[in-house]
C-alpha cells in the first residue's frame, strides 16, 4: 500500500482554500488525513472532500501534530503568526502569501523553474508560494532564459478581480447589475467602480511609485530565477472574474526569433502556445479559467531592439497562480523529500 501524507489546509474556506482542496482531489494527491482551519467565526462550518464532509476548525496548540504538509492561505498575518507553530509541530508549511517569499532561508518556489528548491524547506520549515503573476510570467520565461539569458523584462498586468477574494468577485457582479439598470455602482473594496473600467492600482503604493504587487513581480523573479535580470511592472485590475493577463517584453543577450520561441515554449513543462493570428487564436482569461497550464500567444519579434520578443501570458490565478502551484510543490516534498 502506497503512503498517505496527512494535509492541514489554514483558510480552507476562502477562495484559494476551496480551490486547493479541488486541486488536491484532481490530482488524487495520496491524502490521509485532512484538518482544515479558519477563522473563528467560521469554525464548523462543513466543507467537502473527496465525499466526505469535514468540519472546520480553529488553529490551537497542537493542532499541526501530526500533519505532513500545511497548505496556507489565510493571510500575511496569519502566516506570519502560525507557520512557524505548524513547522515546529512537524508539518512542512507551504505559505500563499507574502509573508515569507522573500526570507533568504525559505525557498520560493514554481514546480516547472526551480523544483530542486523545494529541498530548502529544511532551513525554516516552510517553503513560499510565489505571487499569482509572478509565477505565470517566470513559467513563461525561464525556457527561454535557458536558451539566451534575459537581460530585460517589461510587463503590464491585467488582473482578474478574484485575485482580490471574494467580496471583489461579488462587487464587480453587484456593479455591473446596477450599470445595466441604469443605478450608480458603488466601490466598496476598491477605490473606484471596476465595473467597465480599470485600474492601474494593486497593493499599496511604495515611496518609489511602484505599488507592493508590481514590487513582488521585480523581487521574485529575481529570487527565482536566480539571476539579476531587470525587471520593471505596471499591474492593472480588469472587470474580469478569473484569469490574470500579462504582456510582456523581453530582451535578451542572444537573438531569439519568434518561432524559436513558439518552439521553446511549445515543449516547456506547463505552457500551452495558443497563437495563430491568421486564426485568430490567442490566449483569453476564459480560455484559462479552471485549468492549470499557462496560456502563451502573440509571440512576435521587437522591432525595435536587436533582441527584443512580445508575448502575451494567461493563466487562471486561482489555480496556477495559487492552489495547484502550492499542491504541485506538495507532489515534490511527497516525492522526493517525505
Amino acid at each position: 500500500m502506497s503512503r498517505t501524507f496527512n494535509v492541514a489546509i489554514v483558510g480552507a474556506t476562502g477562495a484559494v482554500g476551496r480551490q486547493m482542496l479541488e486541486v488536491l482531489e484532481e490530482r488524487h494527491f495520496p491524502v490521509g488525513e485532512v484538518r482544515l482551519f479558519a477563522s473563528a467565526d467560521e469554525e464548523g462550518t462543513l466543507v467537502e472532500f473527496n465525499g466526505e464532509s469535514i468540519a472546520v476548525q480553529t488553529v490551537t496548540e497542537g493542532s499541526f501534530k501530526g500533519m505532513d504538509i500545511a497548505l496556507f492561505s489565510a493571510g500575511g498575518d496569519v502566516s506570519r503568526e502560525i507557520c512557524p507553530q505548524a513547522a515546529g509541530e512537524g508539518a512542512i508549511c507551504i505559505d500563499n502569501s507574502s509573508a515569507w517569499r522573500m526570507d533568504p532561508e525559505v525557498p520560493l518556489v514554481v514546480p516547472e523553474v526551480n523544483p530542486d528548491a523545494v529541498a530548502g524547506y529544511t532551513r525554516k520549515g516552510i517553503i513560499a508560494n510565489p505571487n499569482c503573476s509572478t509565477i505565470q510570467m517566470v513559467a513563461a520565461l525561464k525556457p527561454l532564459h535557458d536558451f539566451s539569458p534575459i537581460k530585460r523584462v517589461i510587463v503590464s498586468t491585467y488582473q482578474a478581480v478574484s485575485g482580490s477574494g471574494q467580496l471583489a468577485i461579488d462587487e464587480l457582479r453587484e456593479q455591473t447589475g446596477e450599470l445595466l439598470n441604469g443605478r450608480p455602482a458603488e466601490p466598496q473594496v476598491y477605490p473606484a467602480q471596476i465595473a467597465f473600467n480599470c485600474l492601474p492600482h494593486i497593493d499599496v503604493f511604495l515611496d518609489n511609485g511602484y505599488t507592493k504587487e508590481e514590487m513582488k513581480m521585480v523581487n521574485e523573479t529575481k529570487k527565482i530565477m536566480e539571476a539579476d535580470i531587470a525587471v520593471t511592472a505596471t499591474a492593472v485590475r480588469i472587470p474580469v472574474f478569473y484569469g490574470h493577463s500579462e504582456s510582456i517584453n523581453i530582451e535578451t543577450e542572444d537573438k531569439i526569433s519568434a518561432d524559436k520561441a513558439a518552439e521553446l515554449l511549445a515543449v516547456a513543462p506547463g505552457i500551452e502556445v495558443v497563437d495563430n493570428p491568421e486564426s485568430l487564436m490567442y490566449p483569453t482569461p476564459i480560455d484559462a479559467a479552471g485549468q492549470d497550464n499557462t496560456l502563451v500567444g502573440r509571440i512576435r519579434e521587437d522591432e525595435t531592439i536587436e533582441n527584443g520578443l512580445n508575448m502575451w501570458v494567461v493563466a487562471d490565478n486561482l489555480r496556477k497562480g495559487a492552489a495547484t502551484n502550492a499542491v504541485q510543490i506538495a507532489e515534490i516534498l511527497a516525492g522526493r523529500h517525505l
